[in-house]
């Protein structure tokens, strides 16, 4: 404190020298209780954000295992299907594949792979209730 008031003799002005000094202890008071004050809300920002980050985490490896988990249960109901729709419903839904490459390496024309996939998606329909995917 008193290496404050000293390194700030230079800007004193000759008026009140107590009020002066009490002026610097003030301001020194505030910037102390201001730097921990910014500490100690670091520290809860930084709490938070692990906990937050741990709760994202799990939340992440959570849905990672759920998707897993339904992952395996379509590729099990997709071995139920009838192997031509089966062919049709993978390309399309899960490899991605146009109609139009279909059509290609299966050497027909696009509404027959329309029309298998219109199939297949019947035949899910009514061999497959919504509440086997949950």
């Amino acid at each position: 404190m008193f290496l404050k008031i000293y390194t700030s003799l230079p800007q004193y002005e000759h008026q009140g020298f107590k009020t002066w000094m009490t002026r610097i202890a003030v301001n020194h008071a505030i910037d102390v209780k201001r730097k921990r004050d910014r500490r100690h809300e670091d520290i809860v920002e930084s709490v938070e954000y692990d906990h937050d980050h741990y709760s994202i985490q799990r939340k992440s490896i959570d849905h990672e295992m759920i998707i897993k988990e339904r992952r395996k249960q379509v590729r099990e109901r997709l071995n139920e299907l009838p192997e031509n729709y089966r062919v049709v419903i993978y390309d399309f839904y899960i490899a991605e594949k146009s109609y139009q490459q279909m059509a290609e390496e299966q050497s027909v024309q696009v509404k027959t792979i329309e029309t298998k996939l219109y199939r297949a998606r019947n035949w899910m329909k009514k061999h497959w209730k919504e509440d086997d995917f949950s």
